[in-house]
């Protein structure tokens, strides 16, 4: 990836993250990235164009972040999972909520775009190749499964968390709770 596209697209995530969908426009995306008026749309002919690409690095960073989460972690060790997937969660809910945002935005377009929807399962199935190895390695009997109750358990604490922010804002204890549920004894 150009470093201009690169530029461009971490500019159409903080457009879409801080103001949403409707505002997310070729010119909006030119204003953000400090670039001159057509920067966008030549690398972006179209809207959905856009939206797919800002949908492709979204990925990029959230597979980094994910990355950095398998790094910190001992094999099987599942405090350090709680503890280090939580971290991310804050970490996400803080300084990552335009990606966040921006990720639930594209969620939300995904339900009356099927083009989207398909890039969005391709997406998911490219993090549960990486993620369910986690999984198993804490002794889960059914890693898809798991892994599946695993997202939406952070998707729901992200959204929540910003939505409706939470001074004590504990994610462990949720983490904690659904793999001492899903875990053999």
């Amino acid at each position: 990836m150009t470093d201009r596209r690169q530029q461009l697209l971490d500019a159409a995530i903080r457009v879409l993250g801080t103001r949403g969908l409707r505002q997310l426009t070729h010119r909006a995306v030119d204003a953000e990235a400090g670039l001159p008026e057509g920067s966008t749309s030549n690398q972006f002919r179209t809207r959905d164009a856009l939206v797919a690409g800002v949908f492709g690095r979204l990925v990029e960073v959230e597979t980094a972040a994910w990355g950095r989460l398998a790094g910190q972690l001992p094999p099987g060790d599942v405090d350090a999972f709680v503890a280090v997937l939580g971290g991310l969660i804050r970490e996400l809910t803080t300084g990552g909520r335009a990606i966040v945002l921006a990720r639930h935005a594209l969620f939300i377009e995904a339900a009356v775009h099927p083009e989207l929807r398909r890039e969005i399962g391709a997406g998911r199935e490219r993090l549960a190749r990486w993620g369910m190895p986690l999984v198993a390695a804490l002794g889960s009997p059914d890693p898809p499964a798991h892994f599946r109750m695993l997202l939406s358990l952070v998707d729901g604490l992200l959204g929540n968390q910003l939505a409706y922010p939470e001074e004590d804002f504990d994610p462990e204890t949720a983490i904690s709770a659904l793999l001492r549920g899903l875990l053999p004894r």
